[in-house]
Formats: C-alpha cells, sequence, structure tokens
C-alpha cells in the first residue's frame, strides 16, 4: 500500500488496456477503464471512484465522445463537471488530467480545442496538467503510427511512450500538498462556452 493511497486510473479503453498493476509497481492501482465510456458514463459512475476515496485520480477521458460526433463544447463541460466532482467529493485527492490522446488527423482540430480548455480549466479545481501530445502526436495531429495498429488504440511502444510521460508525471503530482478543504470551486451554471 503506497504511503499516498490508491492511485485511480479512470477513463475508457486506452486506461482500461493499461497493466498499471506491473508497470507502477509502488503503486495501489485501481483500473476505472471501461471500454467504449464517454465522458456521459464517466460521470454516471464517479460514485464508485469517489467510494474507493484514492488518493490520486489519473484521468483520461473524451476520445469516444467523438466517434459519437459529440461536440468539443460537450466534451469540455463534461469533463469540467468531472473534475468539479472529483475535487468537490474528494477534496484532499491529487487529481491529474491528461490531455485527449491524438488519433486520426481528421479529429486533430476538434482534439486541440478541447485540450485547449481543459488546460485552462483544469488548475482551476487545483488539478495538474499532462499534455501528451508532444509524446504521441504527428504533425498534423495524427497519432503516432509507431504507437497504434487502427489510429485509435495503443499498441505496447504506445503504452510505452505514453508511460515514459505519466511516471514523471506522477512523481510530480506527489509533491504538490493535499488540497485544501476550503476550496473555492468554480461556478459552471452560469459560464458561456467563450469563457470556457
Amino acid at each position: 500500500m503506497s504511503e499516498f493511497g490508491a492511485t485511480a486510473f479512470v477513463g475508457d479503453s486506452l486506461t482500461q488496456g493499461g497493466n498499471w498493476r506491473d508497470w507502477l509497481p509502488d503503486e495501489d492501482v485501481l483500473n476505472f477503464g471501461v471500454s467504449g465510456d464517454t465522458t456521459d458514463d464517466v460521470i454516471a459512475r464517479l460514485g464508485d471512484v469517489v467510494e474507493a476515496a484514492p488518493g490520486s485520480v489519473i484521468l483520461l477521458i473524451g476520445t469516444n465522445d467523438l466517434a459519437w460526433r459529440r461536440s468539443a463544447e460537450h466534451i469540455v463541460r463534461n469533463v469540467e463537471t468531472i473534475l468539479v466532482t472529483l475535487r468537490r467529493d474528494l477534496p484532499e485527492t491529487r487529481i491529474l488530467m491528461q490531455s485527449v490522446m491524438p488519433r486520426g488527423h481528421e479529429f486533430a482540430s476538434e482534439i486541440r480545442d478541447v485540450n485547449r480548455h481543459l488546460w485552462q480549466f483544469a488548475p482551476t479545481v487545483h488539478a495538474m496538467w499532462l499534455d501528451l501530445w508532444p509524446a504521441m502526436a504527428l504533425e498534423d495531429g495524427e497519432l503516432n503510427p509507431a504507437y497504434s495498429d487502427d489510429r485509435l488504440h495503443l499498441n505496447e511502444a504506445g503504452y510505452s511512450a505514453w508511460l515514459a510521460e505519466l511516471k514523471p508525471a506522477i512523481e510530480r503530482l506527489r509533491q504538490l500538498p493535499p488540497t485544501s478543504r476550503s476550496i473555492q470551486l468554480p461556478d459552471l451554471g452560469g459560464r458561456s462556452w467563450s469563457d470556457a
């Protein structure tokens, strides 16, 4: 058992497919990755994550929303809801928000838009941001073909590249002080999309 408590990985098949217990042997890993999950699905099952009371949450979600033709605004608002809910219900938990992974270059513009908004929002709920694009994407926004056989899911090389970014990010996350219960949470109700 880690002195920092359990580490909960939350997301879709990219998260589910990770062999986190073997790759992070010093972590007490809980894998809440579910294949096919969208941001709506994660919101629906956040209670399970909260009930587990992890010391850290590692979040990656949003790519499946694109397959359902959900807008960038929909994805951003849902991820903001996820982050606010985690921060409200797990005030002492360290949160690492990862950028939506690249996939086929035809999705690149929309994913960049989502990531830009989430990068701006994460600090408002004291979540750490990890931008995976420099390590995973080609210049045109395509997921590096060396890392995937289908332009979406990761192969062994893809997981190795992700892990190379994630391990130091988790180390940095550990160095952050636990969040105070007195944090002022943003009110998502009244904000317009252009302010996000």
